[in-house]
């Protein structure tokens, strides 16, 4: 505990540091706050203009958690299907890359054109930039388990069932996890993409309405409240990872019960 409580500290003293010397440098190089405002104005005029800020984050945060939820659910799904089935895989998995690879911010005024400018067009744009890293995390992690195991868990005579949840799926989670927390730092970049695109609400709308006006501390301000909306959701998933999978090597690394490489 006392090793992960100084871990914290050093990283949070690292961001401090960064922020000091953030503010000497806007200060002592005299830069206008149009072009680089001191971390202080950022503050000061975000806490001035916290009330709309907040609601264009609590709007923000709509599409980027149903988005990244979706993608979760089905990525995984259709991972097991690529993962168990050569049929499925031989089917699916092209498709899944080709689709990876079509740039998502060209298709997404496709999306206002078939959908409208509501909910729907931006959790979809968040969906498709969070769904490929989790499947392709998801399937290499259910393909990858070592044949023996397999066999050594048929010979106790364990059904499917059971050797998928007993062998299979702890053995998954891992680098399961990882792709979903690429997906997480994911998904509020596509939230704000996808507002970028066609909305009047939300931080992305509110960034485009600052830059307009060279109002450059409130998009940074925007900016960070982003960022920490991010940074939440990461955190979640690493909540939940600690919780699932608390006998990995990565997690009791991370909780100093292991030395570091």
């Amino acid at each position: 505990m006392l090793k992960r409580l100084f871990g914290r500290s050093r990283a949070l003293a690292g961001i401090i540091a960064f922020l000091l010397l953030w503010e000497a440098a806007a200060r002592l190089l005299h830069l206008p706050a149009y072009i680089l405002p001191a971390p202080s104005v950022i503050i000061h005029d975000g806490a001035d203009k916290w009330p709309s800020l907040l609601g264009a984050a609590s709007y923000t945060a709509q599409p980027m958690v149903l988005g990244f939820i979706v993608a979760v659910v089905l990525g995984v799904l259709i991972a097991l299907g690529i993962a168990f089935s050569r049929g499925v895989r031989a089917v699916a998995y092209p498709l899944l890359v080709f689709l990876q690879i079509v740039p998502k911010i060209a298709v997404a005024p496709l999306f206002i054109i078939w959908f409208g400018f509501g909910l729907t067009p931006k959790v979809l744009l968040v969906f498709l930039l969070s769904f490929f890293p989790v499947v392709v995390a998801a399937t290499t992690a259910f393909a990858s388990i070592e044949p023996e195991i397999l066999e050594l868990a048929r010979s106790t005579g364990a059904g499917r069932l059971r050797i998928f949840r007993m062998v299979q799926l702890p053995n998954a989670l891992p680098s399961l996890f990882g792709g979903i927390k690429v997906a997480a730092a994911l998904a509020a970049t596509a939230a704000v993409v996808a507002e970028f695109v066609a909305s009047d609400r939300g931080l992305g709308y509110l960034l485009m309405e600052y830059n307009g006006n060279l109002d450059t501390s409130m998009s940074f301000a925007a900016i960070f409240v982003l960022s920490a909306m991010g940074l939440a959701l990461y955190g979640v998933v690493e909540i939940i990872e600690g919780l699932a999978i608390p006998w990995h090597v990565s997690r009791r690394r991370s909780a100093g019960d292991v030395p570091g490489i």
